[in-house]
């Protein structure tokens, strides 16, 4: 089969891929699909991924047209692997959606938050009262007991604020789109 040939049947490719991708082109997805050796584009988006494709296309157009051969070579073959790539993915989309996990409401998101807003000053209150009883403490038993009640109330607090920053990172992703 001669190049102009291939590159014709490439053209179809691309063009029927174009039609399949851009009705959910703009739809975010949520991590990466692709390997870095296959797409050099690191988007958000399937229209990012088929701008590649089409733009290594035109190379390999006019590389065809100044034959050089072994970069035709290498062109044709990434294209291939990049438009094959793309159909699995769009293939697949369906399953993936079924699949994955319902998205949290944003509205309880923001319920979560503020409920660990408020765990997190109780918690404060709860450490200042230790400390201040701590200091008035005159046994060393009691002031043992009153450290070791600090270093649980201490632990929690950090959890209490990994969480936070945690539901923080999700009301973020969800209005930014993804």
């Amino acid at each position: 089969m001669s190049t102009h040939r291939l590159l014709q049947v490439l053209e179809q490719q691309i063009a029927a891929l174009a039609a399949e991708v851009t009705p959910r082109g703009d739809a975010p997805i949520p991590q990466a699909r692709f390997d870095a050796a296959l797409f050099s584009n690191r988007g958000t988006r399937l229209r990012d991924y088929l701008a590649e494709v089409q733009r290594n296309f035109a190379q390999l157009q006019t590389a065809a047209n100044d034959s050089r051969i072994s970069q035709v070579a290498f062109l044709a073959e990434k294209l291939v692997a990049q438009i094959t790539a793309l159909q699995r993915e769009l293939a697949t989309q369906a399953l993936r959606r079924k699949n994955q996990p319902k998205e949290v409401v944003a509205v309880d998101l923001y319920h979560k938050l503020a409920e660990h807003q408020d765990y997190e000053r109780r918690l404060m209150s709860m450490i200042q009262d230790r400390e201040s009883l701590l200091g008035r403490q005159t046994t060393f038993a009691a002031q043992q007991k009153l450290q070791h009640e600090l270093a649980a109330l201490e632990g929690r607090l950090v959890r209490c604020r990994q969480a936070l920053a945690r539901i923080e990172r999700s009301i973020e992703r969800k209005e930014n789109g993804f």
